[in-house]
């Protein structure tokens, strides 16, 4: 299954990049803060971050990867995570089961049609691909 992942990979070619993430570690699309979805560039920069579902840190740069993963072991992960996190809290435990296929649909949708070591940029709700850098 293809998903995206953290990567150094065309890290620091925008200016305010940042990457906290474990390389390899499977990302998601985050949600973005007031501040952020008001004054994009003036905010915390979570509109431009991906996050790691395992270090919940964050990243600006993704890849796409192809995985052997399913998508129930990716719904797995992102629960854990989402759990792990706080997100899914016990007073909204109704809408879990939704929030959690919604986050494996969105990362889904976006990396599937891309070609493996696509490169993955974000502002707010838009997406940007480019070709994975030439081999040295």
């Amino acid at each position: 299954m293809k998903v995206l992942v953290a990567t150094s990979s065309t890290q620091g070619e925008v200016d305010g990049d940042y990457s906290f993430c474990v390389p390899g570690e499977i990302l998601w699309i985050t949600m973005v803060c007031d501040t952020d979805r008001l004054y994009p560039e003036k905010g915390c920069g979570c509109g431009r971050g991906f996050g790691g579902l395992t270090s919940h840190r964050a990243t600006t740069t993704a890849e796409v990867a192809d995985l052997d993963i399913t998508e129930a072991d990716l719904g797995l992960a992102v629960r854990t995570s989402l759990t792990d996190q706080g997100w899914l809290a016990p007073e909204i435990a109704e809408m879990h089961d939704e929030i959690v296929a919604e986050t494996v649909e969105l990362v889904r949708a976006l990396a599937e049609p891309l070609p493996e070591g696509t490169i993955v940029r974000r502002r707010l709700d838009e997406f940007h691909a480019f070709a994975p850098p030439a081999a040295p």
